[in-house]
């Protein structure tokens, strides 16, 4: 399995490149998007199309000269980096009346960074979501490849999950449900509401942002890719993505779905339940996440050895075995038994609406969802297949109630029956 990590890292000086105006982008874009096969493409001929401006939910991106980024980055000073990976630098900015951005300055030493920009630009002025990053324009000037976005403040999950201190509060269970939620939505648009659908390939907690409310988007759409169309029901391509995240049958044979898409999200769920890195090296023999947490995955007796040690006991325990057996579901090895997107939305919309109370005392905080609350059968969920589907399906069913009885005006609707 070949691994890479979409950030950001300078650029070597190599042979001088032409500009590259909107025309010949656009032009490019057009050859990506037609292949399909997006991180394999190649620059060619054919009608010039501007996907930055066309199409109902397209973006007019703005372009920018190198200049106007040295300048927003006061030369890309040290004082401005933010963070940096195997594909570049990213630096903290200033456009016109104080705007904060941030600039991504792409290596494209090798053919995979031009690509790598070209599908990103393609991607971002395409989708439009609010769970997705907004990209605010670009720079293709001489040999210098940058794309600029709206700044997240809080950085990533990543950080937020695997770079605390110990003398920092980890994240609290309510915010990382909500942010699985917020995650799974914008998955949720690619999968199903983009035209072209798009598979994400490279889902993972460094490429979930998050602004000043925790409130999460979806970052970094180099490895991105247009989903199948006609009577296929995969994409072959060549194996990318990160070493811990990469669903199994598309490591073992480059076939690519929505469903790989679905085992990544279903390490990030891990990640956030755990508090552990997707892939560490420091565990030895169970470096995987997955491999270590599988076992206990399959016992509902040591769901409680799976959450992070830094919560202190701090979340719903009534919510717990839906998460876990959600989790579960995503990580299946059988990728068609595993949820579509859509489903994951409404069941982590209900499981995010019942938060963890510090005002309750413990017997409380587990029993809430099992006095008629929660779906029926909550508080007896078993590692068998076929309940795990109960339970979720259940979660999706009341997901759903809940919500339409939100858009009516019934702020607290109780919780239906369910009988499956």
């Amino acid at each position: 399995m070949s691994s890479s990590c979409l950030c950001f890292g300078l650029r070597k000086k190599g042979k001088e490149k032409s500009d590259m105006g909107r025309d010949e982008l656009n032009k490019n874009c057009k050859s990506v998007k037609n292949t399909n096969d997006v991180s394999e493409s190649s620059p060619g001929n054919g009608p010039e199309e501007n996907p930055v401006q066309e199409g109902e939910n397209s973006h007019k991106a703005r372009i920018f000269t190198f200049r106007e980024l040295a300048t927003a980055t006061k030369s890309f000073r040290d004082e401005t980096f933010i963070g940096q990976g195997g594909f570049g630098i990213v630096y903290k900015g200033i456009i016109g009346e104080n705007q904060v951005v941030a600039v991504k300055r792409l290596d494209t030493t090798g053919v995979q960074g031009e690509k790598e920009f070209l599908v990103e630009v393609l991607m971002l002025s395409l989708l439009r979501h609010p769970n997705l990053v907004n990209m605010i324009g670009y720079c293709a000037e001489g040999d210098q490849r940058l794309l600029v976005y709206e700044y997240m403040a809080l950085g990533s999950l990543e950080s937020h999950l695997h770079d605390v201190s110990p003398d920092e509060e980890p994240l609290d269970w309510n915010t990382r449900m909500i942010i699985a939620c917020g995650s799974a939505k914008g998955l949720h648009y690619l999968h199903d509401e983009a035209k072209p659908s798009v598979i994400y390939r490279d889902l993972k907690a460094s490429n979930i942002l998050l602004d000043e409310d925790f409130h999460p988007k979806l970052s970094d759409f180099g490895l991105a890719k247009f989903g199948p169309t006609g009577d296929q029901s995969y994409v072959a391509t060549r194996v990318m993505g990160t070493q811990g995240y990469c669903a199994p049958e598309y490591a073992t044979s480059g076939k690519l779905t929505k469903r790989s898409d679905i085992y990544s999200f279903g390490v990030v769920l891990l990640e956030l339940i755990t508090g552990r890195k997707a892939y560490d090296d420091k565990h030895g023999p169970e470096k995987l996440l997955v491999d270590w947490a599988r076992p206990m995955l399959r016992d509902k007796r040591s769901f409680q050895r799976l959450v992070d040690p830094r919560l202190e006991g701090r979340y719903p325990g009534s919510c717990l075995p839906m998460v876990i057996e959600l989790t579960a579901m995503c990580l299946r090895e059988e990728p068609r038994q595993r949820p579509n997107a859509g489903d994951i939305v409404a069941a982590l919309e209900f499981l995010s609406s019942k938060q963890y109370s510090p005002m309750l005392n413990t017997v409380n905080n587990t029993t809430e969802m099992e006095s008629g609350e929660s779906p029926n059968e909550t508080t007896t969920i078993l590692p068998k297949e076929s309940v795990r589907e109960r339970a979720v399906a259940e979660a999706k069913l009341w997901g759903e109630t809940w919500r339409q009885k939100r858009q009516s005006g019934q702020n607290s609707p109780k919780e239906p029956h369910i009988e499956l």
